[in-house]
């Protein structure tokens, strides 16, 4: 089944490495792609926005909530919001933080994999902790692909080597640039 929707996930390094990989992603790239990066609470999420829409040939926006997933577009999560997909679109939420984190990407992998199914690609991306590795074993366990970014080009390797743990049978793609590569593989 080709995937039907990419939700990408990192930490620390996360926005350098996410960067990289929308850079590989043409403009006519065939799946919605939702980006969820730990920051804090006050952050501008516009300059986020900005800042990945550097090089990147898809729209890319914040997420409001009820928003539709549209092929082309990258959405992504605001600081201080979980970020929910439901099929078609997004819901934000403001339920208590996971991993200390609000946005977290356990949250969104696993609301992911519910709406989803075999059609979500995860991807993880360098990081400090844990999150993400509990909704890397739910996509996996629902048929989904997980792509884990290789902990030796990562700016923090704790989030890619939580992922690898929990996975049973992720693909370590290298790095970013080479997770781009595959989710046009995928995609196609």
């Amino acid at each position: 089944m080709a995937v039907s929707l990419v939700v990408v996930g990192g930490s620390w390094g996360g926005a350098q490495a996410a960067r990289m990989l929308l850079s590989r992603l043409p403009g006519t790239f065939a799946a919605p792609v939702v980006i969820v990066l730990h920051r804090a609470p006050d952050t501008d999420d516009g300059m986020l926005s900005r800042t990945l829409a550097q090089g990147c040939a898809l729209a890319v926006a914040d997420a409001e909530d009820k928003q539709p997933l549209q092929a082309g577009c990258v959405l992504i999560a605001p600081a201080g919001y979980h970020l929910l997909m439901e099929i078609g679109n997004i819901a934000l939420s403001t339920e208590e933080a996971v991993h200390f984190s609000r946005p977290s990407i356990d949250v969104a992998f696993e609301s992911a994999s519910r709406s989803y199914g075999d059609g979500v690609a995860a991807v993880v991306l360098s990081g400090a902790n844990a999150d993400g590795a509990a909704g890397c074993a739910r996509i996996a366990a629902t048929g989904g692909t997980v792509l884990i970014q290789d902990p030796a080009s990562a700016a923090r390797r704790e989030m890619p080597c939580a992922a690898l743990a929990a996975c049973p049978q992720p693909e370590l793609t290298g790095d970013p640039a080479a997770l781009g590569d595959r989710l046009l593989e995928l995609a196609a």
